[in-house]
């Protein structure tokens, strides 16, 4: 039988209680979960999905739009489309 090593990692307890609740959906213990990863890491030699840094023109609009500046906002769908001009 194949020796096993133990894996410690610390994360904000919401996140891991969010992440086990989607494991478990999944029908997923959270070591075979962590296993999944590992072995997708291994497959992609590197991270198996896109890691970015935003750009310098993302980060300024995520900060103008935290602090609503250029943001509509609509009451409901029929005002929105009044105002793209679709009605």
């Amino acid at each position: 039988m194949a020796r096993t090593v133990m894996i410690h990692a610390r994360m904000a307890p919401e996140l891991k209680t969010s992440a086990e609740e989607l494991f478990r959906q999944l029908g997923l213990s959270t070591s075979e979960a962590i296993k999944l990863f590992f072995q997708q890491v291994k497959l992609h030699r590197g991270i198996p999905f896109d890691i970015r840094v935003s750009n310098r023109v993302t980060r300024k609009v995520f900060d103008q739009t935290d602090r609503r500046v250029g943001v509509k906002s609509f009451r409901n769908k029929e005002e929105l489309f009044k105002d793209l001009g679709l009605r």
